[in-house]
């Protein structure tokens, strides 16, 4: 083996790793549609909104809440202006330190978050939950509680 060159994968773990890939996005792209369809929210307008609303003061500084959703800065300041424009958010300069920025949830966006819940969450049970006993959630939960911190 070449140094610094990984190790192959084994049939076993190359199976278990494409079938992960293929459902996950799979999963991802039926949720994000079928958000869109209901709500005309994106997935990351959706985990925005929630971030926020359960952020002290509905406010996160913009750096923050880029690392919380694993955006780049610029994907994250991008995702907020369009949010401001739909007036679902607003930033400000954070008030301990002048130089940040805040984004602070709206009365609009807490009240289309409350909307769209409901057709969230029937998708999520729908296409994930739903086809998972307690101990299958159980193992996905600590599986990747280990995952996210790598």
């Amino acid at each position: 083996m070449v140094p610094g060159m990984a190790e192959p994968l084994s049939d076993s773990q190359l199976r278990h790793w494409q079938t992960f890939v293929e459902s996950s996005w799979a999963l991802h792209t039926r949720m994000e549609d079928e958000l869109r369809a209901a709500t005309g929210l994106s997935m990351n307008d959706y985990h925005v909104l929630v971030a926020l609303a359960e952020a002290t003061d509905r406010r996160i500084r913009m750096g923050e809440l880029a690392n919380r959703l694993v955006l780049s800065p610029s994907r994250i300041t991008y995702q907020i202006n369009s949010m401001i424009k739909r007036g679902l958010v607003r930033k400000e300069s954070c008030a301990d330190d002048g130089r940040g920025q805040e984004a602070v949830l709206t009365e609009t966006g807490l009240r289309t978050l409350r909307e769209a819940a409901p057709a969230h969450l029937k998708t999520v049970r729908e296409r994930f939950i739903d086809h998972l006993d307690d101990e299958e959630l159980a193992v996905i939960g600590r599986v990747f509680a280990k995952i996210r911190k790598v």
